[in-house]
């Protein structure tokens, strides 16, 4: 199939095929005109590509499994180096959302404070005779 078809078939463009072909993820073969030819397989690695992205993966974190699709697996997270990448990327979110968690007890406990600094302050001020 030509890259326009391919482009179709996979929810892209033409230009963002280029793109990843600059990349080093698509790989087309050239007919004798010059045109990129590209097979099945290519269109399971884009939408493999398309995917990952989907889900907050960089293209570099990507390579390990277009190299496990293009190895001959059925599914490009099956190989070491992609359940690395997955391991690494699963630890980046658990951070991430641990972060929110820490932000509240800190702003909790800052409130907390200051609600009782302001009621000490107050009672004290009642106490005061005039």
């Amino acid at each position: 199939m030509r890259i326009g078809e391919l482009a179709e078939r996979a929810g892209t463009s033409t230009r963002t095929l280029r793109y990843y072909e600059t990349q080093g993820l698509v790989r087309p073969r050239r007919s004798a005109n010059g045109y990129r030819v590209y097979d099945e397989a290519e269109l399971r690695v884009v939408h493999e590509i398309r995917a990952l992205l989907a889900v907050g993966f960089g293209l570099d974190d990507i390579r390990p499994f277009v190299a496990c699709l293009r190895a001959g697996h059925s599914s490009g997270d099956v190989c070491p180096d992609s359940v690395a990448v997955l391991r690494r990327k699963l630890a980046e979110v658990d951070a991430y959302l641990d972060r929110p968690g820490a932000v509240r007890r800190q702003l909790h406990d800052q409130l907390t404070q200051a609600i009782a600094h302001r009621e000490e302050t107050c009672f004290r001020k009642r106490d005061v005779p005039r």
